[in-house]
């Protein structure tokens, strides 16, 4: 049965607004710089640190199956009941219940640490799989934050700029503090803003007590400690930023990158 001229209106006027959407997609994506999202501050008279690192930003886009939607004059599918991780996402159930402890070694000097798979399974299994593959082997800690209140360094995306890969997501949030404070030595999860399952390769280390107000999807995810070496972190934001840089928030001055890090 043919579509009639108010059916053929309405399903034209809804593939003209997923292309307007399409459009500013590609816009947004021509102009992102940074994926995983940190903001720090505390008080009221402290400024709040907002740093959105690049992961591909998928909101307001249509799947192919609106599309098809639209020009069938039929409803569009309904969202997926719940988030999912990426299907070469590691089990929680292979790190719930155990600590790891090992050793991130820096070009600047070794930091030892503990990863926790009692308060955060999911996250410590994907950094523990990470490691034992290698994967950190040459990356490096490119981004560095030197606030009165907002002290971290930020390591593991691949690329080094910041990218983190679209196709390694996961979630849920884990063992975010309610209080909003980060303990200097933390190590945790940097993630995209706003989406508790937008976790992917990079972490953060906290050198200072640091506060992290929380966005739409709550705080960021606590996977371990520092158990030795934290000077080695603070030594390196002593030495400042790249000229050029924010004042407080940029690449550390003297190029930080990871040699090796191990868990056991």
């Amino acid at each position: 049965m043919a579509a009639s001229p108010r059916e053929m209106r309405e399903a034209k006027r809804r593939i003209q607004q997923m292309e307007a959407k399409r459009a500013l997609r590609r816009d947004q994506e021509k102009r992102r710089k940074r994926d995983n999202l940190i903001a720090g501050g505390a008080g009221a008279a402290a400024v709040i640190l907002a740093v959105v690192l690049q992961l591909s930003v998928f909101s307001g886009n249509p799947t192919e199956e609106e599309f098809a939607a639209a020009q069938a004059g039929l409803e569009s599918p309904s969202p997926s009941p719940s988030p999912t991780n990426a299907p070469n996402i590691p089990k929680p159930e292979t790190a719930a219940g155990k600590v790891f402890t090992g050793e991130l070694r820096l070009n600047r000097g070794a930091v030892g640490v503990q990863l926790d798979g009692n308060n955060a399974p999911q996250a410590a299994a994907v950094f523990k799989s990470l490691a034992d593959q290698g994967y950190y082997k040459g990356v490096s800690c490119h981004r560095l934050t030197t606030g009165e209140n907002f002290g971290v360094l930020q390591c593991g995306s691949k690329t080094g700029d910041g990218q983190g890969d679209p196709s390694y997501t996961w979630g849920p949030l884990e063992n975010a503090p309610a209080d909003d404070k980060y303990p200097a030595g933390t190590i945790a999860v940097a993630r995209t803003g706003g989406n508790a399952y937008g976790n992917g390769t990079q972490f953060f280390i906290v050198y200072k007590d640091t506060v992290i107000p929380p966005d739409a999807a709550g705080g960021y995810t606590i996977v371990g400690k520092v158990t030795s070496g934290l000077d080695v972190v603070t030594k390196i934001a002593a030495a400042g930023l790249k000229k050029g840089e924010n004042a407080t928030d940029g690449a550390p001055v003297e190029p930080v990158t990871i040699d090796s890090f191990s868990l056991k």
